[in-house]
């Protein structure tokens, strides 16, 4: 190795000694890993239902009508979501799953990427300024015609753990900041109980999923999902494991596992990581598990939490998997300046490959 990695000092030759050894990121003339595939490797093989589902208040503001809704996962505090739509529309829609992203800032989910019936958090708020352009892009995508349910996941909003499990006040930045460690703990008890980080998101998102295929005011044709960095990676995996998915964007969270070994590895969730996906194939392999689906992955050349050499390589590869799959057209990757965000103009884009995709 020419030069040390930054976050392996004296131990940088361990990278290319753990490489050879167990034969890792096959190169992608080797079969990529299936959705199913995905599934067993993430330990992410079982749905169910959403259990017991409720619907709550209802609103109308800014050309979107809302409506609360949750239901069980079979384990923990209830999942809260909205589900939005086009107001004043009544005829069943094409459904997106609008997927929060990680952030380091756990205490808020859904209000990232959606306004509920009160007013948005000033903490929210301000993420939004800083990743999203200022927008709840979820209400977007509904004035376009969407019937779109953004939900809490796992570890965030209704879903998050009590403030005194993770060591924290209640109140976001406290929390967020005592959260970051308590992934660590959650990290593990994943492995002793069979599955990952990553498994235990994406099954969630899946039974988000089942929950807008059961509303009849939603189309029962196909579903999209879309998400910025974490929600990115739940995108990714949705994309492989959910065969109801029929379109994904991918927004700031694609590389491949080679790009991040320079000091790009410790700044990211677990969910990036599943356990012995490097012996099976890279991370591109898993957005790219259901080709010929369509898939938007959109790169910021600037994102600090990426190398652009591995966005490169994540995007010929990507590339190279949909040649493989017959559909070179149905994958997109765009590339911009700029910082990790799902900017104004990334969203445009994001949403007519939607309409194109979902509507025709």
């Amino acid at each position: 190795m020419d030069q040390p990695l930054r976050d392996l000092g004296p131990f940088s030759d361990w990278a290319p000694h753990a490489v050879a050894q167990g034969k890792l990121f096959p190169p992608p003339d080797a079969p990529g890993p299936t959705g199913a595939e995905v599934r067993a490797l993430i330990g992410s093989t079982t749905d169910g239902e959403p259990l017991a589902p409720e619907r709550g208040r209802r609103w109308t503001r800014d050309g979107v009508d809302g409506e609360e809704v949750s239901w069980s996962v079979g384990f923990g505090p209830r999942t809260r979501a909205w589900l939005l739509r086009p107001a004043g529309e009544t005829t069943p829609l094409p459904g997106v799953v609008a997927l929060h992203s990680h952030d380091g800032f756990t205490y808020y989910g859904k209000e990232k990427v959606a306004d509920g019936p009160d007013p948005a958090p000033a903490a929210a708020r301000e993420l939004r300024e800083r990743s999203y352009g200022g927008t709840a892009f979820a209400g977007e995508l509904a004035r376009r015609g969407f019937a779109v349910l953004a939900h809490d996941v796992f570890r965030w909003g209704s879903r998050k753990f009590p403030p005194e499990l993770v060591g924290s006040a209640d109140e976001p930045e406290a929390y967020n900041n005592a959260a970051r460690t308590h992934e660590h703990a959650v990290a593990k008890y994943c492995t002793v109980l069979g599955t990952s980080l990553a498994g235990v998101v994406a099954r969630e998102d899946r039974l988000a999923v089942r929950y807008l295929r059961s509303r009849t005011d939603v189309a029962s044709g196909p579903i999209g999902c879309i998400g910025l960095s974490g929600g990115g990676c739940r995108a990714a995996l949705l994309h492989a494991t959910c065969d109801d998915v029929a379109a994904a964007g991918v927004v700031g969270m694609m590389s491949t596992y080679p790009g991040l070994l320079d000091a790009h590895v410790a700044r990211h969730t677990w969910m990036f990581f599943p356990p012995g996906l490097a012996a099976r194939g890279d991370w591109p392999d898993v957005a790219a598990a259901r080709a010929p689906a369509p898939l938007l992955v959109q790169y910021k050349r600037h994102d600090h939490l990426f190398a652009l050499p591995g966005m490169i390589a994540a995007h010929e590869r990507l590339s190279t998997r949909y040649r493989q799959a017959g559909a070179p057209e149905a994958y997109v990757g765009e590339f911009s300046d700029g910082p990790h965000e799902f900017s104004r103009a990334m969203q445009a884009s994001a949403f007519a490959h939607l309409e194109r995709w979902l509507r025709g």
